[in-house]
């Protein structure tokens, strides 16, 4: 300590000489340096930037004894003049020789807390940074929820001027969430706020999550997410006064929201404010948006709409260079709001510079973006080439930067930080219809070329499938994927379905955008199989044993509409499939298609529509395999056995060669509100099954079969789970029903 008061005390008096006296100025002839043992007299000279002959004043000493406390290597620093000489006298840092930090077991709570301590092992000891390593470590602790973590740090002074350095930490008991209260709110209730911010109250099933302890990084995101949904609500000028947490028990808080809602606002008047040169007709869908929402709460997530809709005009209207802002005034209880469009100055993309792509190829990072060197410089189209760049799944995190060049270009930096793209995973999955087993080995950017390169292994109580499969969705840059697979499967249905399969082969398939948002995939497969049937059998399906060759030409159309692909909102996606026999010993054609529509009819609602069709049909006069035949998925149709719905020959399930599927789906999330792991849906189903080309006596094409029910899709600790309880409304004699299923599965 008093050294430091005489380190200040120095600097200080300097300080005010300087003010004293600057006229003072001397020229020196020679520097001489004393009291370094490691550190060299040229590296100290360096950092002074001081040389001889060089004019000395006060403002100038000042500047070095700056310089060379800056470096954390000196403890204590002095600069004097003797004759016409410069003294730099120093007294070194010791090293740290070793650094230990006792008291954290787990590995990676100790990877988290210490990543950012600044004092390591051989470098230069420092008081300063110390003390702020030990604030680093208790603030680091803090948000892993350890408010009542201690830290004593121990100094010890070894010879040759070198320390060793150890942090005794007892990190305690984690700071529980006992209690969330919401001040003030008397709008929503609160489990309904409690379902909107991240933090929650302890329970001892949540043994797993991190929710349940006190983190301020958390409690600040949690102001951030109920400022967003008040806002939502026409709350527009909601105050989230503050937030604390008040101690109950040595390690229980209570956090306490103040919110203060205000009023309610209704979006009144809406205008677009377009320059005179531009035509309003394109804009048109704007304004049928406004006249919707003028009366309605206000809600930023519709203004966020309506900037995405110009958005979307602007890319393609080809609007280059636009600007879109939203003015805002409030009369009352009602907000006009001028959407202003404006024409910016025309800038072109001089360069574009990728940085931090150890592995990954430059052409993969270059073929998302949407310009291009020497394109217009386009806001729209930047920020979707980022979007595109992070939906790849490669980067821990996407940045970038314009730079603004003399004759008016632009310089776009990006920069990526990649993680690894490998991925091993193990699972296993069991319901009422048995169990399930996989392995899965896969890596998504095969030297760091963007190709998708997976294993798998699935195993069962009827059957073993592998898989093995290579997917590169920028092949030769040429923005089309390729993929190429390698599998084997084996199928016991002998017992419920009177045959077993061997099947072995491969398939090459192309993708590709062949309009907006519509892509065309092409692709040929060749399989060789072996049928066996047990005594039991027909004497038609008896007919079927044997070896077969098949080699099909495949045609899929995906027509996708949809918002986003995880967790859709809004739109559709529309596929159609066709398997057509090309060289083949039975000649069966198949063909698919299946349609999905999306809405949130209200908040943190999805509803969901799907409806399928597909059908097999052998081209010769033979009949479809058995293999090929067609059986209800499951998950299509609840209330009924996986299998056991349709046609039956003696006691054996044979399927159909034409099925049609129908669902309706609603989740209603707000029934378990303080779970937010868990969904809650109401569902109807319904399916039929027909066309039996071998005997049409046991056809049952006019037998549609449909069940309403209610599911519940929970992730817990160990995996997902997900039960339904279905009751049919019609079926056939024939049908075996099952009104309770669940599935478990995890991987590790």
């Amino acid at each position: 300590m008093f050294r430091f008061y005489t380190k200040f005390l120095s600097i200080f008096i300097l300080f005010i000489f300087s003010f004293c006296s600057n006229s003072f100025s001397q020229s020196i002839n020679g520097i001489d340096i004393k009291g370094n043992q490691r550190i060299p007299d040229s590296t100290i000279l360096m950092f002074s930037t001081v040389s001889e002959l060089d004019d000395i004043n006060t403002n100038s000493i000042n500047d070095i004894l700056k310089k060379l406390y800056e470096t954390n290597y000196f403890k204590n620093v002095s600069v004097s003049l003797e004759s016409d000489r410069l003294i730099i006298l120093v007294e070194e840092n010791p090293i740290v020789e070793n650094i230990d930090f006792d008291g954290i077991k787990s590995n990676t709570l100790k990877q988290n807390v210490l990543k950012n301590v600044k004092l390591k092992s051989r470098s230069s000891f420092n008081q300063f940074l110390l003390d702020k390593d030990k604030k680093i470590i208790a603030l680091a602790l803090k948000n892993f929820g350890y408010y009542q973590a201690t830290i004593d740090v121990f100094v010890e002074n070894l010879t040759d001027n070198k320390v060793n350095v150890r942090f005794d930490i007892n990190i305690g008991d984690k700071a529980k969430i006992k209690k969330i209260t919401f001040l003030g709110n008397k709008i929503f209730k609160d489990s309904k706020l409690k379902n909107v911010i991240v933090s929650e109250e302890y329970k001892f099933w949540k043994f797993i999550s991190g929710k349940k302890y006190l983190n301020e990084n958390m409690v600040n995101l949690d102001i951030r997410l109920l400022n967003n949904f008040y806002r939502n609500k026409g709350f527009y000028n909601v105050e989230i006064n503050s937030s604390f947490a008040k101690l109950l028990s040595p390690n229980e808080f209570e956090l306490i929201y103040n919110i203060n809602a205000n009023k309610i606002v209704y979006f009144g008047n809406l205008e677009l404010d377009l320059p005179v040169d531009y035509d309003r007709d394109n804009f048109s869908p704007l304004i049928d948006t406004f006249n919707k929402i003028i009366g309605e709460k206000y809600s930023i997530r519709l203004v966020e709409k309506i900037l995405n809709k110009i958005d979307e005009i602007s890319i393609n209207e080809q609007f280059q260079s636009i600007k879109a802002s939203v003015e805002e005034n409030i009369n009352g209880d009602k907000i006009n709001l001028i959407f202003k469009i404006e024409e910016t100055d025309k800038f072109y993309v001089n360069k574009i510079n990728i940085f931090g792509n150890n592995v990954t190829s430059e052409n993969v990072i270059r073929n998302q973006f949407l310009i291009d060197e020497g394109d217009p410089y386009n806001d729209i189209l930047l920020n979707k080439s980022i979007n595109n760049l992070k939906q790849l799944n490669f980067f821990r995190s996407v940045k970038y930067d314009v730079l603004d060049e003399l004759n008016s270009n632009k310089i776009v930096n990006i920069y990526v930080e990649e993680k690894p793209t490998g991925e091993i995973a193990a699972g296993a999955g069991f319901g009422t219809s048995g169990g399930t087993i996989f392995f899965n080995i896969k890596e998504n950017n095969y030297l760091g070329k963007g190709i998708l390169v997976s294993s798998n292994l699935e195993l069962s109580g009827d059957s073993i499938k592998g898989k093995i499969s290579s997917t590169d969705n920028n092949y030769k840059n040429t923005n089309k994927s390729v993929s190429f697979s390698v599998e084997a499967d084996e199928i016991d249905r002998l017992t419920n379905f009177g045959y077993k399969s061997n099947k072995t082969g491969f398939s090459v398939s192309t993708n590709f955008e062949y309009l907006d948002d519509l892509r065309l995939g092409l692709g040929t497969s060749l399989f060789y199989e072996k049928i066996t049937t047990d005594s039991s059998a027909s004497s038609k399906q008896k007919k079927q044993e044997g070896d077969y060759w098949d080699n099909f030409l495949n045609v899929n159309l995906n027509y996708d509409k949809r918002n986003q692909k995880f967790r859709t909102t809004q739109g559709y996606i529309s596929n159609y499939s066709l398997n057509l026999p090309f060289i083949s010993t039975n000649y069966s054609l198949t063909s698919g298609y299946n349609y999905k529509k999306y809405a949130e009819l209200f908040e943190n609602n999805i509803s969901t529509f799907s409806f399928s069709l597909k059908g097999t049909s052998s081209l010769t006069d033979k009949n479809v395999k058995l293999s090929e035949r067609l059986f209800v998925p499951s998950k299509k149709l609840r209330g009924f056995e996986q299998g056991k719905v349709g046609p039956k020959d003696g006691d054996d399930f044979i399927g159909g060669n034409y099925i049609s599927t129908m669902n309706l789906t609603t989740t209603l999330p707000q029934i378990l509100s303080n779970l937010q792991t868990v969904d809650i849906l109401l569902f109807l189903d319904a399916a039929n099954i027909w066309g039996v080309d071998y005997n049409s006596s046991i056809d049952k094409s006019n037998e549609i079969r449909s069940s309403v029910g209610i599911g519940v899709d929970w992730f817990t600790p160990i995996g997902p789970l997900n039960f339904s309880f279905a009751q049919d409304l019609s079926s056939h004699k024939n049908d075996v029903k099952e009104s309770f299923r669940f599935n478990l599965g995890t991987t590790f």
